[in-house]
């Protein structure tokens, strides 16, 4: 019985890729240093997953920033202002893409599906010239070759490719990014030819837009194009891998009669009901790569359930065409539970990182093939025995406040403009205030002080004294910029999520648990195991010290209950709902007891809440009504002069404009600017925004300095659809990821900026 696994993380067990890439691109080391490092990476995951005895290997799944991206290298799809004039594409061009550089912005970052992974979007129209600009996948797997390692190259497909896609600036919004499709087929041609002259007898296309809900011409453009690749794929054994989700019954059809293509692969986590598509009609002499392992959660598979879905499909497609996979990539996990310092026995016992993944792929492979490892299953379901009954995981007090919210939407009691009304007499702001999303650069002695604290090198008395030199640092920076609502600057938080659930019981922490957000940015997501409260407060004493400094509004900062969730690992033994509402509760009381403290602004962010929007659209009503009702939950007791702040982040939001509004925050600082203001679309379409809204004037994931001038524009492109009495000026997102030589010019200039049309508006009148 053969085992594959669909990719694997890239970073590294101890974030190797994330320190080379850093230290490329501040120029300590020169890419040949880049290179070996990523090589070193690459070999020891093709040797992990060989000598686990995994059969199909993924390569080409190891980017220095996203798959996707390489995708656009590999395609030579790159937008005319970065310079590109042929050949094979460098790095310096592959990172002005992604990350913009010192004369050109980057190009649009979202997030992929519904994950907190995400990728820069492709930007094609009718003028773009495809050319095979990048050989990787085909060096990725001579690589592996050589040491001996037999691969599946692993490309992006190239219908999802498109429809991932976005109409370049300029390019009509009536442009079918579908009509590309012949040209871009011709590099994959090449692509394909190449990794066959190499000796690849299998490759993976990852089409996982299949899941999504595709109109009838979408669903057409696959039969095409498979037919269109039938002869060269031709002597290839073609694997078509889907996940994150169910498989549309249509969509389903139309993979499962696709030209030239061997196996098809599904996600049977997330995708339960595929099984019954698979079992009612599954085409004879296929393969079927079954993702029984989950490849987003961290938790120990159940070895006899999956056994039992397996054997069931044995009997469906037989027994030398089923293979035992990952649900979807490995990437979306932590690397290696041996790693673990942090966790004690019994919770480790539970988990299941990306290695220990690989493990389970195999065990299970084996017991198939009657080759069953009698301790690892045994010792797997004495876990899962202890984790059913482990008293950590419930707490009888805070299931019976979560079951009390029903009957309640727990709205403010006034209406938003009454409220405005209200903070207005009570903060005193002028038009177009002013403020920062909340975190600011984190120094490396910031980062070494905080590291001593917690590995009690350094004493409570000197950390909380280098905390509040640190925040009033960034009080003082903010009152001489003069910026109107300020931010203490979040010293304290290296993660946003990390913070709170370190505080909050039902939560665990990993030491070396980090997953890629992207480029080098990784995250160490928490793990919840149990009910969730909050202990005691977790920031007043911060955001009080804060406000002490400064006669300005200080905002007190939070992270919101959805975004926790969506952030974390969330146990996957009751509903996400359920959990979430926990959070919620445990939020509430930090948001009254801000109040209490004298904080007048409460900034509670839920940048993730679009990320959680499943896929279908079927869906998409209920989670939007428990996690909207989740924000409210937080906020729903305090006064109607304390202003409530909201952020979101890197996502499409115009889909959600309505739940968004129903949220019901008083201010709503979002993403703009890196998605070319698609958001302002909403408004010229007619939507009434009553609430305040700071749609972001400048990219803060970009070192580029934007000017006064070009901030000023995007202002104004705002006063053309927003009221000037609702409109907030702010960076995209929050500034812990940039260093204070781009962050002090940077608003400065947008400092300058609002002032500078305050002045035409009085002027106007």
């Amino acid at each position: 019985m053969a085992s594959h696994i669909v990719g694997y993380p890239r970073m590294g067990p101890k974030r190797e890729l994330k320190f080379a890439l850093e230290s490329f691109w501040d120029g300590k080391s020169t890419a040949e240093d880049l290179q070996k490092v990523s090589a070193d990476l690459r070999s020891a995951i093709w040797k992990q997953m060989s000598e686990a005895g995994t059969k199909y290997i993924p390569s080409n799944t190891f980017a220095h920033y996203d798959q996707v991206l390489d995708t656009t290298a590999m395609l030579g799809a790159v937008p005319p202002r970065y310079g590109y004039t042929g050949g094979e594409i460098g790095l310096d061009v592959y990172f002005s893409m992604a990350r913009g550089n010192a004369s050109v912005p980057a190009m649009e970052m979202t997030k992929w599906f519904d994950t907190n992974y995400h990728y820069i979007v492709p930007e094609l129209g009718p003028e773009v010239h495809f050319s095979y600009a990048s050989h990787k996948a085909v060096n990725e797997y001579k690589e592996a070759k050589a040491l001996g390692v037999d691969t599946v190259p692993v490309l992006v497909g190239p219908v999802s490719y498109l429809l991932l896609s976005k109409a370049a600036k300029g390019v009509e919004k009536s442009f079918d990014l579908l009509s590309l499709l012949p040209k871009v087929l011709a590099v994959y041609k090449e692509v394909i030819t190449e990794l066959k002259a190499a000796g690849a007898t299998w490759i993976q296309l990852d089409e996982p837009v299949l899941v999504m809900d595709l109109e009838g011409h979408k669903l057409q453009a696959f039969t095409g194009a498979y037919a269109e690749l039938e002869s060269t794929l031709s002597g290839l054994n073609v694997l078509v891998e889907t996940y994150f989700a169910d498989i549309p019954a249509e969509a389903y059809k139309t993979l499962t009669s696709l030209k030239g293509v061997t196996a098809y692969g599904f996600d049977l986590v997330r995708g339960t009901k595929t099984l019954d598509l698979v079992k009612a009609d599954f085409p004879a002499g296929k393969y079927l790569f079954a993702g029984v392992v989950d490849g987003r959660n961290i938790w120990a598979n159940d070895f006899a359930a999956s056994l039992s879905t397996l054997q069931a499909l044995e009997g469906v497609v037989g027994k030398d065409k089923l293979v035992v996979s990952t649900s979807c990539s490995l990437l979306h996990t932590a690397v290696d539970l041996v790693n673990e310092t942090k966790l004690d026995d019994e919770i480790k016992s539970w988990l299941a990182f990306a290695a220990q993944k690989v493990v389970e792929v195999n065990a299970l492979a084996k017991a198939l093939a009657a080759q069953k490892d009698e301790a690892l299953f045994s010792a797997n379901a004495a876990a899962l025995a202890s984790r059913r009954s482990s008293p950590r995981v419930t707490n009888e007090g805070v299931q019976k406040a979560a079951a009390a919210l029903k009957g309640s939407d727990h709205r403010r009691a006034t209406n938003v403009s009454a409220r405005l009304d209200a903070q207005q007499k009570k903060l005193n702001l002028p038009i177009l205030p002013t403020t920062t999303i909340g975190s600011f650069p984190q120094t490396v002695e910031l980062r070494r002080v905080r590291r001593e604290y917690k590995a009690k090198k350094v004493s409570e008395e000197d950390y909380v004294k280098a905390m509040k030199e640190e925040i009033k640092k960034v009080v003082d920076l903010q009152e001489e910029l003069d910026i109107d609502v300020l931010v203490h600057g979040e010293p304290e938080r290296n993660d946003m999520v990390e913070y709170f659930g370190e505080q909050l019981s039902g939560f665990a922490f990993t030491a070396n648990g980090w997953v890629q957000s992207y480029g080098s940015r990784c995250v160490k997501p928490p793990v919840i195991y149990g009910d969730v409260s909050r202990p005691k407060a977790m920031t007043v004493f911060w955001s009080a010290m804060a406000q002490s400094m400064t006669s300005r509004p200080m905002k007190g900062m939070l992270t919101g209950p959805v975004t926790i969730l969506n952030w974390s690992f969330v146990r996957n033994d009751q509903p996400r709902h359920e959990t979430c509402y926990q959070i919620a509760l445990a939020i509430k009381d930090e948001v009254e007891d801000l109040e209490k403290g004298g904080i007048g602004v409460i900034q509670i962010d839920e940048a993730a809440l679009r990320e959680g929007l499943p896929l279908r659209k079927s869906e998409h009503a209920f989670y939007l009504d428990w996690a909207v009702h989740s924000f409210r939950i937080t906020n729903c007791g305090v006064q109607d002069s304390t202003q409530i702040h909201t952020h979101m982040c890197y996502s499409h939001f115009n889909d959600i404009i309505h739940s968004i509004i129903d949220m019901d925050a008083d201010v709503i600082t979002i993403e703009n600017s890196r998605s070319d203001e698609k958001l302002l679309s909403v408004f010229r379409e007619g939507v009434k925004y009553g609430a305040g809204i700071g749609p972001g004037v400048y990219d803060i994931h970009s070192p580029r300095i934007p000017s006064s001038e070009e901030i000023a524009d995007r202002v104004n492109k705002m006063l053309a659809v927003l009221e000037q009495n609702i409109l907030w000026v702010n960076p995209d997102c929050g500034l812990k990821t940039r260093k204070y030589t781009e962050v002090k010019p940077a608003l400065k200039n947008m400092v300058d900026a609002a002032k500078l049309i305050r002045s035409q508006l009085a002027s106007a009148k």
